[in-house]
Order: C-alpha cells, then sequence, then structure tokens
C-alpha cells in the first residue's frame, strides 16, 4: 500500500480528533473508492450516449423554464 498526504481545514481536523476510534484512513479509501466507482460508471455511461451538449443545454433550458412556472403558479 501506498501513502497519501491529504490537507484538511483545521476545523475539520478538530472534528476527526473528537473521534479518535474512528480509522479515517479505511474512511478515505472507501470515499475514494466509492467516487471512482461513481465516475467509471458515468464515463462508461457517456461512451454509449448519443445526447449532445446541445440537448443538454435545450433540456436544461427546458426544465428552467418549467420550474419557474411551478413557482409562479
Amino acid at each position: 500500500m501506498v501513502n497519501v498526504t491529504l490537507s484538511i481545514p483545521i476545523e475539520l481536523k478538530e472534528k476527526m480528533d473528537s473521534f479518535a476510534e474512528i480509522n479515517w484512513s479505511a474512511v478515505a479509501r472507501e470515499a475514494f473508492d466509492e467516487k471512482i466507482t461513481a465516475l467509471e460508471f458515468i464515463k462508461k455511461f457517456k461512451a454509449k450516449s448519443t445526447f449532445t451538449e446541445e440537448d443538454a443545454l435545450r433540456l436544461g433550458r427546458e426544465l428552467n423554464k418549467n420550474l419557474v412556472k411551478k413557482r409562479l403558479s
């Protein structure tokens, strides 16, 4: 296994220290693994998709219009 050094805010470190029984390395490994799994899924999904950036923008505009209508009604 290799070592990785992380920088975190002091406030977070203080909160982590209040749970000394937790193996924070294991928590980080699990979080990294979950994130990588999600990114791999997205990458695979995108590779098979024919959805274009133009489609995404059109859908986003449509969604925004519908949200505004819903809020105003």
